[in-house]
């Protein structure tokens, strides 16, 4: 499909199409590339999230399936109440939320999809990330839902702006590296994988942040392992309403706190 440009339907209804030479070509140099350990998506350019197609480089991270917990479990807060404001309280504002460390845009482009009235901002402290980012918001019509922003993590937001802060950091400890799939360590971006020695890091910076960053109230919800679930809750000890959410595994994917004060 790749190769000919075409979609699934086209290719099974002409399997008598012979392939040119530059056809034949193009092809060979994609089965070279794939059996290095180059990811499918690197070499198309493409990943599916959320039901929209991402644009993906190596210069971000692979969407995976199991972030769209961290979608969903944003989309039941949100829901089941917003996050930060009182019942009673006037919406004079709308739902800011956040999404640290956007890489390809995929937490922020589904939740302006799903969220359209919602206030969206994005950061990442890549530039060529949010390059790839901003590509993506502009080919799902999504670009004026969506704020970028270049920087660490929550550097240079005003205190109580956000009602959420959602993030997928990098979590992987590099005591963990050989149990990490060799095309992961060797072609993703490595800071958008590894955290640091304990893989907590980030997550570890991350969450004093978000406590002045978020109006009272507010949630945080980061994607996480089940081998730091531990060291993440540890961290969250000034925090109400902790909530551990499973993937389809039973493994531990998500983590959500309300800030108390």
């Amino acid at each position: 499909m790749f190769t000919l440009g075409c979609d699934r339907a086209y290719l099974y209804a002409h399997p008598e199409r012979d392939l040119t030479s530059d056809e034949i070509a193009r092809y060979n140099t994609v089965l070279s590339e794939r059996s290095r350990g180059v990811p499918a998506q690197y070499i198309t350019g493409h990943q599916e999230f959320w039901g929209m197609d991402l644009i993906v480089t190596p210069a971000v991270l692979i969407p995976r399936p199991e972030t769209e917990h961290v979608v969903e479990t944003v989309l039941e807060l949100v829901h089941m109440k917003r996050p930060g404001r009182e019942e009673h309280s006037p919406q004079t504002t709308p739902l800011r939320i956040v999404d640290v460390g956007t890489g390809s845009g995929t937490i922020a482009l589904a939740l302006a999809k799903e969220l359209p009235q919602a206030e969206i901002h994005a950061t990442d402290v890549s530039l060529a990330a949010l390059k790839i980012a901003r590509t993506n918001a502009a080919r799902h019509q999504l670009e004026s839902h969506i704020r970028f922003h270049h920087g660490d993590l929550l550097a240079g937001f005003q205190d109580n702006f956000f009602d959420l802060v959602v993030s997928n950091p990098p979590y992987v400890g590099e005591s963990e590296e050989d149990q990490v799939q060799l095309e992961v360590r060797k072609f993703e971006p490595r800071n958008a994988v590894f955290a640091g020695r304990s893989g907590i890091e980030v997550i570890a910076r991350l969450i004093p942040q978000s406590g002045t960053a978020l109006r009272v109230g507010g949630w945080i919800v980061m994607e996480i392992s089940g081998t730091i679930v531990e060291g993440t809750t540890s961290l969250l000890d000034r925090w109400k309403d902790i909530r551990i959410v499973k993937d389809l595994q039973g493994i531990p994917r998500v983590v959500a706190a309300r800030k108390k004060t």
